[in-house]
């Protein structure tokens, strides 16, 4: 055996692969979600309303000093992110309950992530259908009929998808039977 072959056992050299590929773990993770973040900050508006509904995803039942301490935003920022939050039903809240004497604080959870699709999907498809029947808009002429809305966009929870891959259903309608545009 040579020396080099001992230099591999040392556990000091164990050591350090091993805080590698744990900071490299670190790091990965850290990339996704800073990816999911961004991809909420589209969907939310900004990235503070994005820090504060993954924290409220993974803590649910958090008060708002919970949220400023986990996120690291400032409390201001985060009772007003979740005001609004709370009016566009993306996150709801209550009281929380306590025995003792005193003032008992607002405890927040955030809206299941496929509830947070669906409404995201009915803005979008409102948009799309305007953008699509703009003429009506501005008053030019067009062949589709009042309330005609040509753009549908469905979105199908994983867990129906593979009910309807099971059972051989599509859901869809045959061609032809439906001039909407799926998107």
């Amino acid at each position: 055996m040579s020396a080099d072959d001992n230099d591999h056992d040392d556990p000091e050299d164990t050591g350090d692969v091993r805080e590698r590929i744990e900071q490299e773990a670190d790091r990965a993770v850290e990339q996704f979600d800073e990816g999911i973040v961004d991809l909420l900050a589209w969907v939310l508006d900004t990235e503070t309303r994005a820090r504060i509904y993954v924290h409220l995803r993974q803590h649910p039942e958090s008060t708002s000093e919970e949220i400023a301490e986990g996120t690291g935003l400032y409390p201001s920022t985060v009772r007003e992110a979740l005001a609004a939050l709370t009016e566009e039903e993306v996150v709801t809240r209550q009281k929380r309950e306590s025995d003792g004497a005193g003032n008992n604080p607002y405890e927040y959870s955030a809206i299941p992530p496929s509830d947070l699709v669906n409404t995201i999907v009915g803005d979008i498809q409102s948009e799309l259908n305007t953008v699509f029947n703009l003429d009506d808009h501005i008053g030019g002429e067009t062949t589709l009929e009042p309330d005609d809305e040509p753009v549908t966009i469905s979105v199908e929870d994983a867990n129906d998808a593979d009910a309807s891959e099971d059972t051989g259903d599509e859901g869809d309608e045959s061609e032809g039977e439906n001039d909407d545009t799926d998107v």
